[in-house]
């Protein structure tokens, strides 16, 4: 018989724990968004910063029901085997509230630590492949080009197996996730056009089996729509650098977002400029109908976890405002 599974619930919103939080606030932030009802919390683990498995493990212990997903682990950065005893021992602790994600990291962060492999795909399918089977306590699979653990078994595994999803862009690799994860991550900006590119890119076998599909995006709410679209463009910076082509070309402006991009003098003033109509498409802004609606059309193109990324200063103080655009719920 095949081992119990969290399968994806549909219409779930979440909020990103940011990076840069102050420690003190870490525990107080992850309360407050439960309280007001978010399904989830994402982790963050990006190098210099703070651990994704040490804050998935704080969070988990320190509040109650909340799902926590950890976006995203590095696959170079972690012995397979070692990786999976940590989070197989955190879905014991805590069944049904992890979502293991699992991507090959920033090149140049993976080329500081030395952990960039040369060919970071067939990294991420067979630490994936192996990651899965592991935490399902079945034997390691023969040894690969990079994951070695032929015959590794967990004498300790889950009850319920936490999905892995694989934050990765472009075609290719998420034709691999398709292949070999429970589904994907898709930092921001997550616009619907880019989650269906996205759906596609995983063939139709992995569609069929109701894969997770976790999106990212920045996010403010104000009862003034102007304000929230002032707010949430400092987020926007990143979008017309050449790494984020994956998320431009699905986009009906696409072609028009890269000559804005190319005449302004650097990626503030590209933020600050585009269109209104852009930024509601990249971001979840606006009145709470208005961010509910952004919401609601992610969900409606695939997404089975929209997670919120607070805009401006005071994130702790942000979680009231873009909970205000939390669905109704009966």
């Amino acid at each position: 018989m095949p081992e119990p599974h969290a399968l994806p619930a549909r219409g779930r919103v979440g909020v990103m724990l940011p990076r840069d939080l102050p420690v003190g606030d870490v525990l107080p932030y992850a309360r407050r968004a439960e309280a007001l009802g978010f399904d989830q919390i994402w982790v963050v683990e990006d190098l210099g910063w703070r651990g994704g498995i040490a804050q998935a493990a704080t969070v988990l212990a320190g509040t109650t029901n909340i799902t926590v997903g950890i976006g995203i682990l590095p696959a170079g950065a972690r012995n397979v085997s070692f990786a999976a005893m940590e989070l197989a021992t955190l879905a014991q602790l805590h069944p049904g509230r992890l979502i293991a994600g699992i991507g090959h990291g920033m090149p140049d962060w993976m080329r500081q630590a030395g952990s960039w492999p040369a060919s970071p795909l067939t990294l991420l399918k067979e630490y994936t492949t192996a990651l899965r089977l592991l935490l399902a306590g079945r034997p390691g699979p023969a040894n690969g080009r990079f994951v070695r653990c032929e015959g590794v078994v967990l004498t300790e595994t889950p009850d319920i197996v936490p999905p892995v999803v694989l934050g990765v862009r472009g075609p290719r690799s998420q034709e691999a996730a398709g292949e070999v994860a429970d589904g994907l991550l898709l930092a921001e900006p997550a616009a619907p056009s880019y989650i269906t590119a996205s759906l596609h890119h995983l063939g139709p076998a992995a569609s069929a089996n109701r894969p997770e599909i976790v999106t990212y995006d920045a996010a403010a709410v104000d009862d003034n729509e102007e304000a929230a679209l002032a707010r949430v463009r400092a987020g926007l910076e990143a979008i017309g650098e050449p790494g984020w082509a994956a998320h431009i070309d699905p986009l009906p402006f696409a072609t028009e977002l890269r000559a804005h991009r190319a005449a302004c003098p650097d990626a503030r003033h590209f933020a600050q400029t585009m269109p209104d109509a852009w930024v509601r498409e990249l971001s979840i802004a606006g009145t709470p109908d208005q961010a509910r609606d952004a919401i609601n059309a992610r969900h409606a193109a695939g997404a089975t976890s929209v997670v919120l990324a607070p805009a401006g200063p005071d994130a702790l103080a942000a979680l009231g405002s873009i909970a205000r655009a939390l669905p109704h719920k009966p």
